[in-house]
């Protein structure tokens, strides 16, 4: 997809949430939006740090996990490292979780907003999926959830 592309979609994520306060509502359609957007992705949600874990928010795709701890897998490795991560090939990633057994890349973005905090995560049945442009574009969604 195109950068011009990209550049819409983060416009439209904009104008979705900017009347809305609620983490859960503006997660939720985040997702959704995301999701139907994207070609080859086979998951798009959030999970919120909760209890010294990743317990699931909304998302679109295939029923997850539902709690992820800390420095597990490639959401809680991020959320611990407070880094984005992009994995080309999950099945290569030490500690890798396999939620839905389709995935083969991911992306996930540590996103704090407020004092609620966690991960968008996103999924590709596609090995080497994700490239820098998609990373930034997942950083910049994130981003606009921090003043909500």
């Amino acid at each position: 997809m195109s950068d011009q592309h990209y550049s819409l979609l983060l416009k439209q994520a904009e104008a979705l949430i900017s009347a809305e306060s609620d983490i859960i509502a503006n997660t939720a359609n985040l997702s959704a939006l995301l999701y139907h957007n994207l070609e080859d992705v086979n998951w798009v949600g959030f999970y919120f740090h909760k209890n010294s874990q990743l317990v699931l928010g909304p998302f679109n795709g295939q029923p997850a996990c539902t709690r992820i701890a800390l420095g597990q897998g490639v959401c809680g490795t991020a959320f611990a490292e407070r880094k984005t991560l992009v994995v080309d090939d999950v099945h290569a990633f030490a500690g890798h979780i396999a939620c839905d057994a389709a995935s083969e890349s991911e992306v996930v973005v540590p996103f704090y907003a407020n004092e609620l905090a966690g991960v968008l995560d996103v999924d590709s049945p596609i090995k080497n999926r994700f490239s820098n442009a998609e990373k930034a574009l997942f950083e910049a969604v994130v981003k606009l959830l921090a003043p909500r």
